[in-house]
């Protein structure tokens, strides 16, 4: 993939870029606490978007997408929202502006193998890698965290989604063979060695549904879990995310939610839970354990949270019936994507063959199915 980004890059522009690999994401658990100030364990993997970037002395941004043979343009002078992917690109550039560095226009080719709407979050891949691009030819000397806030910022106002931190975070933070714990409202962090990487593969299967619910959806359940926090705020003066509150707490006050904003707010208070338990049992190398903790999360997301779909829960229905699987769970914001499987390595074979015919067989579609490592996060090449 890098040598046809330079190769692209060098045949439309004509001169030398800086090459720069992004990482995807998975989240082994914690979905959907992000934005609620919450803990998430989230890891880089080897899928990346690939940039080859050259700044080129005019006040425009020309932009080539070998995923779709596309070419845009941007003028420095007056960025604001527009149509598809080049919105993750100019939201960067806005947010960096608005910080106040002088920006400078540049020529990019972008790739890369993350597929779109699996749940691996390829926007944020794209925001850091541009990021990351930038802050090294203008020698802008942003901090990493500073980064994540900065591609975050562009997802809110360009592309109009109101993620958390914990795509960007994991994008711009990931360390080979480790899963990092993000505070999400300190943004305080600490890996944990994922020390299974030879007996485990993380598997992540498709369904194959494209999650085009899942933007507005998104939002919909982080203004219920903003009603909840305004509801119990009444009975818990102090509080100013459901991060504040236990899963006990929530259910006390149980008939002063509706029942739509309570299950929002028992999952996300159950889930918040669950990430602690998950890093306690990866200290003590308890897999299953942490595999238990993974279907469990799986059950509130498709039940209480409503983030699931038919396709989802099937395929982590199928892991359970499989001794090779340590855990399963749809991942990512949902309604379509990707779910996440530890699978023995020496059965990762067997347990495709087997997810893809009884997909197949239920679906009419054979799923892609990612084995994946867990890899550095954005930088220099």
């Amino acid at each position: 993939m890098i040598a046809q980004v330079k190769d692209k890059f060098h045949q439309l522009f004509e001169k030398d870029p800086v090459i720069v690999t992004s990482p995807g994401r998975i989240n082994l658990i914690g979905e959907h606490t992000d934005y609620n100030e919450g803990f998430v364990l989230p890891a880089a993997i080897d899928k990346k978007i690939i940039y080859a970037i050259a700044l080129n002395g005019t006040d425009t941004c020309n932009v080539y997408a070998l995923f779709n043979n596309e070419q845009r343009s941007f003028s420095l002078k007056d960025i604001k929202p527009g149509e598809g992917w080049i919105n993750y690109l100019m939201g960067v550039v806005y947010q960096l502006q608005q910080r106040g560095f002088e920006m400078k226009g540049f020529d990019c080719v972008v790739s890369g193998d993350i597929p779109i709407g699996a749940g691996m979050s390829s926007s944020a891949a794209v925001e850091g890698g541009l990021v990351v691009a930038l802050d090294h030819l203008l020698g802008l000397g942003l901090g990493r965290m500073e980064m994540a806030r900065i591609g975050q910022l562009a997802e809110h106002t360009f592309p109009g989604v109101k993620c958390g931190i914990m795509d960007q975070f994991a994008n711009l933070h990931g360390r080979k063979d480790q899963v990092m714990l993000l505070d999400c409202r300190s943004l305080e962090f600490q890996y944990f060695p994922f020390e299974f990487s030879a007996a485990y593969k993380i598997v992540l299967c498709n369904s194959m549904v494209h999650h085009s619910l899942a933007s507005s959806e998104y939002n919909v359940r982080r203004a219920q879990c903003e009603e909840g926090v305004e509801v119990l705020r009444a009975y818990y003066p102090g509080i100013r995310s459901l991060r504040d509150l236990n899963a006990e707490q929530v259910e006390q006050y149980k008939d002063k939610l509706s029942p739509k904003v309570y299950d929002r707010c028992l999952f996300v208070t159950q889930e918040n839970e669950r990430v602690g338990k998950a890093c306690a049992h990866l200290q003590k190398n308890e897999l299953d354990e942490v595999g238990r903790l993974m279907y469990a999360s799986h059950e509130g997301l498709s039940r209480l949270y409503e983030v699931s779909c038919p396709e989802l829960d099937f395929l982590a229905g199928l892991a359970r019936e499989r001794p090779e699987v340590a855990g399963a769970r749809m991942m990512g914001g949902g309604f379509g994507g990707c779910t996440i499987n530890l699978v023995e390595a020496d059965k990762v074979d067997e347990f495709i063959s087997f997810i893809q015919s009884r997909y197949n067989e239920k679906f009419g579609k054979v799923p892609e199915v990612y084995v994946t490592s867990i890899e550095d996060g954005a930088k220099i090449n």
